[in-house]
């Protein structure tokens, strides 16, 4: 699998951050009966790689990826799990062969241009602007297209369900990252259908 065939399966990737184990596998499954199958869980607890490892062996219509993956011992943790993919926040060239070395498709963050270079070097060239809205949102987008045709983006870091729309009609966009399918509140209440109302409105964004 390739990191842009996470983009044909719906216009946006939620990004997930768990607390409680026993919250991952009937959040995984809200999110699913919602139409959204691709999950990026982020390494941002001490539960995480449990949280991915859980919803890896329970839900297996959804496809795992992890978050936050910063280097070789975070790319091994995630594939032992059962992982499908990793997302960097950033780049370096270290991080991008951890993941190649491993099998691990990678969508890796950038920034700038200069980053965009750098990770095209390493062959990748379907990559996460991170932080989206606070680098530039929308007009960074749009500037990075005219030198860089050959490059896909994911934008992720600040974008709503107000302002995804006007990300995914951009031509560069294939799909966006975002945290508001998964609201803290919601998830401590265990209020899952609130989850999968809100991945259906997201699963029927346009791209």
């Amino acid at each position: 699998m390739s990191t842009l065939e996470l983009a044909t399966h719906g216009p946006v990737i939620p990004v997930i951050v768990i607390d409680r184990v026993e919250d991952a596998v009937p959040l995984a499954e809200a999110l699913v009966a919602g139409g959204v199958r691709v999950l990026e869980v982020t390494l941002r607890t001490p539960v995480a790689l449990q949280c991915m490892e859980a919803i890896a062996k329970a839900v297996p219509e959804a496809i795992v990826g992890a978050g936050t993956v910063r280097n070789g011992i975070d790319a091994q943790a995630v594939k032992d799990v059962g992982c499908h993919f990793a997302v960097s926040p950033g780049y370096t060239p270290e991080v991008g062969r951890a993941c190649q070395d491993v099998g691990l498709p990678l969508l890796p963050g950038v920034a700038t241009a200069s980053e965009v270079m750098r990770a095209n070097a390493d062959g990748y060239h379907f990559l996460k602007l991170f932080p989206a809205t606070a680098v530039g949102g929308i007009p960074l987008l749009k500037a990075l297209a005219g030198p860089f045709t050959d490059v896909a983006f994911c934008p992720t870091g600040g974008i709503t369900a107000e302002t995804a729309p006007q990300f995914l009609a951009l031509p560069n966009v294939k799909v966006c990252g975002g945290s508001w399918l998964t609201p803290a509140d919601a998830v401590k209440a265990g209020d899952w259908k609130r989850i999968t109302r809100l991945a259906q409105e997201a699963s029927a964004l346009r791209r």
